[in-house]
């Protein structure tokens, strides 16, 4: 069971990163639309189609479930990817991601532990729990047209949130170390 007060300060903690990132731009992702939207001051100026996880409708519960998770994120890395063209990891799993797994004994406290460190000290979260790692924003790599099809028609991912590859270019002026991204149904 978590203290009221170390609760209390996880909550102004979150609350504090958003405050900070206001006037920047966001990243929204509504899931059941299949659209990511660029959004600054609360206004989307941008939009995208994507294809997200294979997995079904609900949210990532587990490494190798092929869902999408839903929550607010942050980009932790960008870079380049032989097999994606571009890659924006994000800091998944979240403290919430953490805390909802450890009330469902789905990982250890030790494991909760160094989740929560890691965004309390701005690192990479630990990517191999058993709720899975490595989630992101990516192209899709060499285009053919077979895969720009299914790329149109189907959610084919593992999880991750995937764009054309133009469109991940778009994408990158709008990003950088820290934006939010918040993936909602």
């Amino acid at each position: 069971m978590l203290k009221p007060t170390f609760v209390f300060f996880l909550l102004c903690l979150l609350t504090a990163q958003s405050v900070i990132a206001r006037d920047d731009y966001e990243i929204v992702i509504e899931r059941s639309k299949n659209l990511l939207f660029v959004e600054k001051n609360g206004q989307a100026i941008k939009s995208f189609h994507v294809a997200l996880g294979s997995g079904g409708r609900k949210g990532k519960q587990r490494e190798g479930d092929k869902r999408t998770p839903m929550g607010t994120y942050h980009v932790i890395q960008i870079r380049d990817s032989d097999r994606f063209h571009f890659f924006i990891q994000l800091d998944y799993p979240s403290v919430r991601d953490a805390i909802n797994a450890l009330k469902d004994k789905r990982i250890k406290k030790t494991q909760y532990r160094k989740i929560l460190d890691a965004h309390i000290y701005g690192e990479m979260p630990p990517q191999n729990t058993s709720l899975g790692g490595v989630i992101g924003i990516h192209g899709i790599g060499v285009e053919t047209k077979e895969k720009i099809e299914i790329h149109e028609m189907a959610n084919w991912t593992k999880g991750c949130i995937a764009l054309r590859n133009s469109e991940i270019e778009q994408l990158l002026r709008y990003v950088k170390k820290g934006t939010t991204v918040t993936i909602t149904e």
